[in-house]
């Protein structure tokens, strides 16, 4: 199962890192970095979509998307662009990211920035607040119910957002027994990476109503931004379509479709 291998591989790399910065260095660095910026503020629903832009130079379905040898100078082009939130990828073996690449993008704009990675670990979240992520994503499919609890509360204890993705009825109910505040549905199913972009229609009536609503992957044209903002979504999260195309340009014409 490949979200199986990535979540194992994840931990894995962070396994190696901690043999160089012990989980008690890791905790001190996370509770000395500034505070969290206000995810749920940045993404609280508006008259029109919000976007999450993401920083991914690769994916396993696409191979190689683009270099980005600037992470930072990409996040700035999509604030001046119009995001509401920068994604930034971490996982190194096959999306080629990195917690330096978060760092580098959190000191480049005022805007949260989302560690997306395959988190199934404390020490992975502390690391995620020393480098200065304000958002930790939490994939509902790779850990079971105490463990997500678990590291959802470290996540909140920390100042930080979760945003808890979902693909199916019963991830959607599994992020609302936390209680989640922002909630995704990723098109994507990470166990055979194929796409069902009318999955989010599908879902969203069993969203909280409290909750701000994401809707992930599938997004490569304006229609498609147009498409999950009618099924309800208040966020969307996009990321091939602007490290291949013109970030700023696109997110304008993303954000007009979404309004």
């Amino acid at each position: 199962m490949l979200l199986a291998d990535l979540t194992a591989g994840a931990v894995e790399d962070a396994e190696s890192r901690r043999l160089s910065r012990s989980l008690a260095q890791v905790e001190r660095d996370a509770l000395a970095q500034s505070p969290a910026r206000d995810a749920l503020a940045a993404l609280a629903p508006a008259d029109r979509v919000r976007i999450i832009a993401e920083v991914k130079r690769a994916s396993p379905s696409r191979g190689d998307l683009a270099a980005i040898p600037d992470p930072a100078r990409q996040a700035r082009l999509y604030e001046e662009g119009g995001a509401s939130a920068i994604s930034v990828l971490t996982e190194q073996r096959r999306f080629k990211g990195s917690l330096d690449d978060l760092a580098a993008v959190r000191g480049a704009v005022s805007l949260p920035v989302l560690r997306k990675d395959f988190i199934a670990t404390p020490y992975q979240v502390l690391e995620a607040r020393a480098a200065g992520a304000d958002l930790v994503l939490l994939i509902v499919a790779a850990l079971d119910q105490p463990l997500l609890a678990e590291l959802y509360a470290l996540v909140r204890e920390l100042g930080m957002t979760p945003l808890v993705e979902t693909h199916s009825a019963e991830e959607v109910d599994r992020a609302a027994e936390l209680g989640a505040e922002l909630i995704g549905v990723n098109a994507r199913d990470l166990s055979t990476f194929e796409l069902d972009r009318d999955l989010f229609g599908r879902l969203v009536d069993r969203i909280p109503a409290g909750a701000v609503k994401v809707a992930e992957s599938a997004v490569l044209q304006p229609e498609d931004v147009a498409h999950y903002r009618a099924a309800g979504a208040d966020v969307v999260l996009i990321g091939e379509a602007l490290v291949t195309g013109g970030p700023v340009a696109t997110l304008h014409t993303f954000l007009e479709a979404g309004s």
